[in-house]
């Protein structure tokens, strides 16, 4: 029995990293043989492996916007139709013809139109005159 009291050699090997950062989730993606060599090939343009290229681009791409719904598509038209008749009476405004309704009040009808049809679209306004 070895009494002495020197320390006990490390057993090496590399240190724990981060619990937080370690990949445990597995995502299976089925691609075809072209589809695998294109990503080979693009992924060692980059000196990466497959798997680190994929996660990369996708983590760092930003998506396309949703499909607009069903909903929001039929008010957008029905919109556009009445978007179009106000247009049509500004410019008989503008043309000097006679029209019953304040041209203040088309102008703003229109505007605020224009609005609802980029709200609807989930396009943001970039100016807002209010």
């Amino acid at each position: 029995m070895n009494t002495d009291l020197t320390p006990r050699k490390s057993k090496g090997g590399r240190r724990k990293g981060d619990p937080a950062a370690v990949r445990t989730a597995v995502i299976g993606v089925r691609v075809s043989i072209t589809e695998y060599a294109t990503l080979c090939e693009r992924s060692a343009a980059m000196h990466m492996k497959p798997a680190q290229w994929l996660r990369t681009a996708a983590l760092s791409r930003r998506l396309p916007s949703p499909p607009v719904a069903a909903i929001n598509r039929e008010q957008y038209v029905e919109l556009a139709r009445l978007a179009s008749n106000l247009n049509q009476l500004t410019r008989l405004a503008n043309e000097g013809r006679k029209v019953t309704v304040a041209d203040a009040l088309l102008a703003r009808l229109l505007t605020e139109t224009q609005r609802l049809r980029q709200a609807l679209l989930g396009v943001e306004a970039t100016d807002d005159d209010r």
